[in-house]
Formats: C-alpha cells, sequence, structure tokens
C-alpha cells in the first residue's frame, strides 16, 4: 500500500539532499539527476519499503536507476558502445561506495574519525598519527581497531552487505 503524502514529503525532505549527491556522482548531468531521485522517491511512495532501511532502499533503487538508463542508452549505439558498459557500472559503484563510506564515516565518534582519515585516507604511518593527534601509539591502534568495528556496524545497519 503506498505512502500518504505526509511520508513521502518528509522522506523527499530528510533524503533528497543525499540522493542528489549520489546521483550527481555517478552522473554528473542535473536533468538525470532531478528524474533519478524522483523516480527513486516515486518508488518508495509506491512500494513502502521498511523504514530501518529506507536509506539503503533509496541508494539501491537510485543505482538501479542509474543502471538501467547506462543500459537503455547502450540500445543506441550512436549515444553509448556497449563496450563503455561495464566501465560506467564500476564508476557508478565508486560513486555510491564513496556515498556510503562517508555516510559511516560520519557517524563515528570525532577521534576514530580522526584515526582513520589519517591511516586510511591520508596514509600516514601509526607513528605520524599518534604525533598530528597528540596521544600515543597504542591509542592510535586501539582507535583504529574500534573504528573499524564501528565501520562494520554501521554499514550493516545501512544495508550494506558487500
Amino acid at each position: 500500500m503506498p505512502l500518504d503524502d505526509d511520508a513521502v514529503e518528509a522522506i523527499y525532505r530528510e533524503h533528497g539532499p543525499m540522493l542528489r549527491r549520489v546521483v550527481w556522482r555517478a552522473t554528473s548531468d542535473p536533468d538525470r539527476v532531478e528524474d533519478i531521485v524522483q523516480e527513486t522517491i516515486l518508488r518508495v511512495w509506491r512500494q513502502a519499503p521498511d523504514a530501518d532501511s529506507l536509506r539503503a532502499y533509496l541508494i539501491t533503487t537510485a543505482r538501479h536507476l542509474i543502471v538501467d538508463q547506462h543500459r537503455a542508452a547502450g540500445r543506441r549505439p550512436q549515444q553509448v558502445r556497449l563496450a563503455d558498459l561495464p566501465e560506467k557500472d564500476s564508476a557508478i559503484d565508486r560513486a555510491l561506495d564513496q556515498v556510503l563510506v562517508e555516510e559511516a564515516l560520519a557517524r563515528l565518534q570525532p577521534a576514530h574519525r580522526e584515526v582513520v582519515t589519517c591511516l586510511y585516507y591520508e596514509r600516514l604511518s601509526v607513528a605520524e598519527t599518534a604525533a598530528r593527534v597528540g596521544v600515543p601509539d597504542g591509542t592510535v591502534k586501539s582507535r583504529a581497531y574500534y573504528a573499524v568495528r564501528s565501520l562494520r556496524v554501521i554499514l550493516d545497519e545501512m544495508g550494506v552487505t558487500r
């Protein structure tokens, strides 16, 4: 049974900006961004998915719509060659993965996020991270361990299965 208009409006208001970022990173086409976001919200309205996994449902639905559009465009050789599709699908996957990881990192404690950023994004050593953060090496290792553990839980909650 479809959701009522107020529920859909609340979903659009709360998740619309995140969906636009996800779709923009995958397509870089402002017209397609709005079309895909609106179609994604329309599917939420029609199918009324479980609220616990709504964010994951929205991202997955947007990804499917993007891939479907790429495949449909592939049927028209003047627009997209079929040989280009796997590369584009992987670019979409990378963009969506980046958004998911950024959202998961935002949910970490600030001290854990700082250590993960230093170690995994900036590729600093444990000693360099300890010097930057101002804590002993052992604390950096401990925070990294608990941060990765928390990220696994957060990503599970977001519905990420890979």
